[in-house]
């Protein structure tokens, strides 16, 4: 197998940047004055400063993690007769190998497709992070069964390509180790 490498993409990687901080901005404006934003569906000032609270928190998290991806030099995946290194976003664990995979399955999210990585030993891929990053893969783990998933949002590659990519290659590794 040839060894792949997907850069990551750095001017996608500078419009979710920069998605994040309009939110930012809106959630600052809604701590601010939220009177301003009664609505028929938000009627409740102390509602949206809360929201307004949530945004703040959350969409800065987002553009920090942005900030540190925009000057991150590592390849955003490599697939080699290893397995697949992974460096696409905040739950990645680095290399998952071959032999552990089982299955690869996409899943979408509003627009938002990402590929879900099943493994026969996922203590594995949980052990080798902090707390923080071992708490977002166990959420992923309880909502799609498994905590390693892969996006193409930060890659400079297409999804599709991408999960004909993966899938192929990991049924090459299936036909050379049948009984695995």
């Amino acid at each position: 197998m040839n060894k792949i490498e997907i850069p990551l993409s750095k001017t996608k990687i500078f419009f979710l940047l920069l998605g994040a901080l309009v939110f930012v901005m809106l959630g600052t404006l809604f701590v601010i004055n939220p009177e301003k934003f009664i609505s028929p569906i938000m009627r409740s000032t102390e509602f949206i400063r809360i929201s307004g609270i949530a945004s703040i928190l959350l969409f800065g998290l987002a553009g920090i993690y942005g900030i540190i991806k925009l000057f991150d030099n590592r390849i955003g995946l490599t697939v080699d007769e290893n397995g697949i290194t992974d460096n696409t976003n905040a739950s990645s664990v680095g290399l998952i190998n071959w032999i552990d995979i089982t299955e690869i399955k996409t899943e979408q999210i509003m627009s938002t497709k990402f590929l879900l990585i099943f493994t026969n030993n996922t203590e594995k891929y949980l052990d080798r992070v902090g707390s923080i990053r071992r708490k977002l893969m166990l959420a992923n783990e309880k909502m799609y069964g498994t905590p390693l998933s892969i996006t193409s949002n930060t890659l400079k590659y297409d999804f599709d390509d991408l999960e004909r990519l993966l899938k192929n290659c990991l049924n090459e590794q299936l036909e050379k180790k049948p009984n695995r």
